[in-house]
């Protein structure tokens, strides 16, 4: 029983930090600024934007494949120990949790051109980004669940273990050019500066249970078993000396002083008629170099253990119990000699793929409500958009259908239906609203399960303010 109940708080944990990084709310939304940054071609309807510093862009999210935390602790009437055994066995290696935030500490944009009409956009800032994944680990789940008593011949895939997370600091400064009347283009640099890093991916082994020939049982490892880290060791030191030390040092890493890298982004917006738009990007080509505060560590090689002798038989010539288990503790920890290194190694960051095509509909003339003026155009749009993101064992996969609107002057909102492993009635609901020069937007993913949190595998917001220059009066 407690075995079980310290199983499920680790399984929650894991559970509860789990995130995602499919942004279809914003992509191609383009009265709110940031969605440049899912986009560097993308055409914005203003003349500039200044990001309110630390609230331009904030995205929380979470996500969990295949369980919920509702359905581990509902109170109906099952008991605690079936419904976690059911949740351990009902997942499989291929189920995964994953995790990103986002948070702007700057950005800002303008648009400019030679001739009368500004066909370029540049837009730069400051984001700090924390984002992980861990693939369930199932046959390590069953083995701490129900250990290997009675599973002798069992062969446990000790590869389950597959995880990766960091904390990165990123300067970005992108360009949007428009080329003809159809097509836009644009690309973004960046520099990233890693606070902290872990990467356990490329695990392989087995581990097996036998009848033995001088004991009852024979335990039979095979590891390939390794883990790197970058920043933790560093951090460490210093908050155990002293925690100014430590916040210095963190500081020192988001400022790019930390491991560091270089990534870019491409895109594009392609309109072969005044009603369709097709556009698509491809984000975050790039690596980071880790060569400070590092500690890796790796298990490789084949044991074998037969276990303590149950009879005690060194007793009779004089060893104590004491001894005895002492002796066993030495020989276990001898059998598992981990290799503690600091090589410097490379760590490539997630690709992430956006494709989108959307027909707008519904043109309204200005000259008919003088009250919608900034109205022009088409007030209604819909469409569909591809997301992929690259991850260590397989892309993850998004397909999103949306309704775009222009409901009054100065509020969009845009409304998404989003089908991914986590879900299949995942609803969206967008707005973005002008006061005068600011604007503030809030977009949340599946509303549906905001009525009980619990039952949700995943969840995203995004919020910001910013301040918008020259808001274009037709779009």
């Amino acid at each position: 029983m407690n075995r079980a109940k310290s199983f499920c708080v680790v399984f929650y944990f894991v559970l509860s930090s789990a995130f995602s990084q499919n942004k279809q709310l914003l992509f191609g939304f383009t009265d709110i600024p940031q969605s440049i940054l899912l986009n560097p071609s993308t055409t914005l309807a203003n003349n500039g934007f200044i990001g309110i510093p630390l609230l331009s862009k904030n995205h929380f999210s979470f996500g969990a494949s295949g369980v919920s935390a509702y359905d581990i602790f509902i109170n109906d009437g099952v008991d605690f120990n079936t419904k976690l055994r059911n949740a351990v066995f009902n997942l499989d290696r291929n189920d995964f949790f994953t995790l990103n935030q986002q948070t702007d500490i700057f950005s800002g944009g303008f648009a400019f051109g030679s001739g009368i009409e500004k066909d370029s956009y540049l837009s730069f800032g400051m984001y700090v980004e924390t984002d992980a994944i861990a693939y369930y680990p199932e046959d390590y789940a069953i083995l701490a669940l129900e250990g290997n008593a009675n599973k002798t011949g069992r062969v446990f895939d000790l590869s389950d273990l597959n995880a990766s997370g960091e904390m990165i600091s990123v300067f970005h400064f992108g360009i949007g050019k428009k080329i003809n009347e159809q097509l836009n283009i644009g690309s973004r640099i960046k520099l990233y500066s890693s606070v902290f890093n872990f990467n356990s991916t490329d695990n392989s082994g087995s581990f097996i249970t036998r009848e033995g020939e001088n004991n009852l049982l024979e335990h039979s490892f095979n590891l390939d078993l390794s883990l790197q880290t970058s920043g933790f060791s560093d951090l460490n030191n210093n908050a155990n000396s002293n925690s100014s030390e430590a916040i210095k040092a963190l500081r020192k890493r988001l400022l790019f002083g930390g491991n560091m890298g270089l990534g870019l982004d491409f895109g594009f917006t392609y309109n072969p008629s005044a009603q369709l738009t097709v556009e698509g990007s491809v984000l975050d080509i790039g690596f980071i170099r880790h060569s400070k505060g590092l500690q890796n560590y790796a298990l490789r090689g084949s044991y074998t253990y037969e276990g303590f002798n149950p009879l005690f038989s060194e007793v009779d010539g004089g060893q104590t119990p004491e001894a005895y288990w002492n002796e066993i503790a030495d020989e276990f920890e001898e059998l598992f000699n981990i290799d503690a290194t600091a090589s410097k190694y490379t760590t490539w960051r997630p690709i992430k793929l956006n494709l989108a095509a959307r027909y707008k509909f519904g043109k309204r003339q200005s000259e008919k409500c003088n009250c919608l003026a900034d109205d022009e155009g088409y007030v209604n749009a819909v469409g569909g958009q591809l997301f992929a993101i690259n991850r260590p064992r397989a892309p993850q996969l998004a397909l999103t259908a949306f309704y775009y609107r222009r409901l009054f002057k100065g509020l969009r909102a845009k409304v998404t239906y989003t089908i991914d492993s986590f879900s299949y009635t995942n609803v969206g609901l967008g707005v973005s609203a002008y006061l005068g020069p600011a604007n503030f937007y809030l977009l949340a993913d599946n509303i549906i399960e905001y009525q009980n949190i619990a039952k949700a595998r995943s969840i995203s917001i995004q919020f910001g303010l910013n301040l918008v220059l020259g808001r274009a009066q037709k779009q």
